[in-house]
């Protein structure tokens, strides 16, 4: 709801991300007509392109047809694949275009031309999400380090960054010319203001969960082992290594590591297949029934966890709140709209709406197109106050005490209840209003900015 909101004002970037996703999903909400399950059809292509591609990676990594499916399934099962695979988010693309870049690096390796290939898809997935980068730089560090060092002296390698570099630039200028706003994102989001910020126990405590326990953690682990013994693929085990030092470091979020997990994956599943193979008769069926079981048990937990098929009525009986966070933030806005309408019609004519999220502005957007609506969360904060400097507002998500600060008069119309159960970012918020704010609003607006 926010990308279709804020993707109506192109620009070449946003405080929280580069343009591309935004102003697509803006276009595509127009094109699909509010149709939910056609609006997230493409993330869900980009999901089965993903596990396609980790085929390829472990057919370049040596892998037969048997092991390159079960390379492709445990990508396309892993959670992190089905989390981002059935929302609109840079996440989903992002993810695509990292194990799309890797394979191209193994493609490069043998044919340097491919270089130009790789540079191309990074600078248009920078254009989607900046995290690329990180990965990139990964890659080139643990080629200098472990080798093959060959490609470093060709000049293809230094051509496709500069088609990055090219690509990416309208981004970056549009930055600087910001003052580097990505960088005070990072910062909130290392200092725990994302919903899905994490601390460093957190951090290494969620990795098993990225790429799905049993099989993946397995298909991961048996990967670096072969990955560190093969003096031609130890640099994407290094890569790895490189990239989770980076995350950490910076504070980043547990699923920065995704990508760098395919090649582990697809690496793995020569060796497990490997060692399905190499039992005889019975001993060979056994092995085959632990993997299918163990394939089966990670679908049906990942599918219940991180696709929408529980009930909204019956998640707070479950533990996927506990696991997965998005659940509860996509259920209860029909709700939460009817509070905000509760609280227009105390306001009266002229009013507006003011939330803390980005979230409570699209869904008011959504619902109530001919309302205006405004906050400082993010990109939303660049559009600006309202238009009306001293408009009465209904205000969703601002602490009480700093509405009294800010308005002559604070009046609590009604709380947010989902009907649900379910405690979400929105559940039990009171929903003010607000008359005559002090300075008007456009004095006010530097004061509800926020980043996070």
């Amino acid at each position: 709801m926010y990308f279709v909101l804020v993707g109506g004002h192109p620009a070449w970037g946003y405080v929280d991300q580069p343009p591309l996703v935004p102003v697509l999903a803006h276009a595509w909400d127009a094109v699909t007509g509010g149709q939910l399950w056609l609006f997230r059809a493409p993330s869900a292509v980009a999901a089965g392109a993903t596990a396609w591609l980790a085929g390829l990676i472990a057919r370049r990594l040596g892998a037969g047809p048997a092991a390159q499916v079960l390379a492709a399934v445990a990508v396309g099962l892993a959670p992190v694949t089905l989390a981002v695979g059935h929302l609109v988010s840079t996440s989903a693309y992002d993810l695509l275009v990292q194990v799309g870049l890797l394979l191209l690096v193994l493609r490069a390796l043998e044919d340097p031309r491919w270089w130009w290939a790789a540079g191309l898809l990074l600078g248009l997935g920078l254009q989607v999400k900046t995290l690329p980068v990180l990965l990139a730089g990964s890659l080139v560090l643990a080629l200098a380090l472990v080798g093959p060092r060959h490609p470093l002296r060709s000049p293809h390698l230094y051509a496709g960054g500069l088609v990055a570099a090219v690509l990416w630039a309208p981004n970056l200028l549009w930055q600087q010319a910001h003052g580097w706003p990505q960088l005070d994102l990072a910062e909130s989001i290392a200092a725990g203001g994302s919903g899905t910020s994490a601390g460093l126990v957190e951090l290494w405590a969620t990795q098993p969960g990225l790429v799905g326990p049993p099989v993946g953690v397995v298909l991961a682990v048996v990967g670096a082992v072969r990955l560190a013994r093969s003096a031609q693929w130890r640099f994407l085990l290094v890569t790895w290594a490189v990239l989770a030092a980076v995350v950490t470091v910076t504070g980043g979020k547990p699923y920065y590591l995704a990508p760098a997990y395919v090649p582990l994956i697809a690496a793995g599943a020569i060796g497990v297949v490997a060692w399905v193979r190499r039992g005889a008769g019975r001993v060979q069926r056994v092995r085959q029934g632990v993997l299918g079981a163990g394939v089966a048990l990670g679908a049906v937990v990942g599918v219940v966890l991180f696709l929408p098929v529980v009930p909204a009525e019956d998640l707070h009986r479950t533990p996927v709140l506990a696991v997965n966070d998005d659940a509860g933030e996509t259920v209860g806005w029909p709700a939460f709209v009817a509070a905000v309408e509760e609280g227009l019609a105390e306001a009266g004519p002229g009013a507006v709406v003011v939330t803390g999220n980005y979230g409570e502005a699209g869904a008011v957007a959504r619902w109530l197109p001919d309302v205006p609506v405004h906050s400082g969360h993010n990109s939303l904060w660049d559009l600006g106050p309202p238009a009306d400097d001293d408009a009465p507002a209904v205000v969703v998500g601002q602490p009480l005490a700093d509405l009294e600060r800010w308005c002559s008069s604070v009046v609590e119309v009604t709380r947010v209840d989902n009907g649900l159960d379910v405690d979400n970012e929105e559940q039990g918020r009171p929903v003010h209003v607000c008359r005559g704010p002090v300075g008007g609003w456009s004095a006010l607006w530097p004061r509800l900015r926020r980043l996070g």
